[in-house]
């Protein structure tokens, strides 16, 4: 798999704009997403660009503040530093 950047920060907001892309897709918004589970290859990463990471939260989802938790483990594609994952309710 190729990657636009080996930037954590960047690669967080791309997921981010796609879940969104996605729940828009399916006739909802951001305001429908419920939860979002991050997984993380370095901990490290996560921890020292948390300012990043909750800027790219607020741009892509605004005021909305889905339950958010955090996994640090090895990724099928070992190059990608960030997963995600998302539950939204559509209504």
């Amino acid at each position: 798999m190729d990657f636009e950047t080996d930037s954590f920060d960047a690669r967080v907001r791309q997921a981010l704009k796609d879940i969104a892309n996605i729940a828009r897709a399916a006739g909802g918004a951001v305001t429908d997403i419920a939860r979002l589970t991050w997984f993380v290859t370095d901990e490290i990463d996560r921890l020292a660009l948390q300012g990043e990471v909750g800027a790219a939260c607020r741009t892509v989802l605004g005021r909305h503040f889905p339950a958010m938790s955090v996994a640090v483990a090895g990724l099928a594609e070992v190059a990608a530093r960030v997963r995600s994952e998302s539950t939204a309710h559509l209504s």
